[in-house]
């Protein structure tokens, strides 16, 4: 199992008990600035610092003792804000509507960046429609997905983060 499910499996239930949704989570390997950031939700208003700081205590007591990261490592914990992380086939179908960026690990037509609206999602795919085309993407083929406000209406007070419309 890779260090990265292996950090979801033990992470995901114990911050869903805290009462905080587990949006997801970054782990990056590099041997000397291992880093491993979660993104945590909470409904209807949010995330505080207070929230972070508290899942961040009980998450570093919980990496202690069953220690899956050898070495050092730094540990962030985090709203997913309004570029909102998506990582799970579910987020990606529950932000179908909305413009998001996909960064892929390899290119495909050409392009290893694509930005466009979110059509929809199954358990392997994911459906964006970039310029009138729609483009089924692979999950494993993405390195990387965050939703793309639009900041213009969001400056203006015209939308809500992560609403669709």
């Amino acid at each position: 199992m890779a260090v990265q499910d292996e950090l979801k499996a033990l992470l995901k239930p114990a911050i869903e008990s805290l009462g905080f949704e587990f949006v997801g989570l970054e782990y990056l390997s590099n041997p000397k600035n291992r880093l491993i950031r979660i993104y945590i939700d909470r409904e209807p208003d949010g995330v505080t610092v207070d929230h972070c700081a508290e899942v961040s205590r009980e998450v570093s007591a919980l990496l202690d003792v069953e220690d899956p990261v050898s070495g050092q490592y730094s540990l962030e914990v985090s709203s997913p804000g309004v570029e909102r992380p998506l990582f799970e086939p579910e987020q990606f179908a529950a932000f179908a509507g909305e413009q998001a960026v996909l960064q892929l690990f390899a290119p495909i037509g050409g392009r290893r960046k694509l930005v466009g609206t979110l059509k929809g999602a199954d358990a392997d795919r994911v459906e964006i429609d970039v310029d009138g085309q729609i483009h089924e993407v692979p999950l494993d083929a993405i390195r990387r997905a965050n939703l793309k406000p639009d900041w213009d209406a969001l400056m203006a007070g015209e939308r809500t983060p992560g609403a669709a419309d």
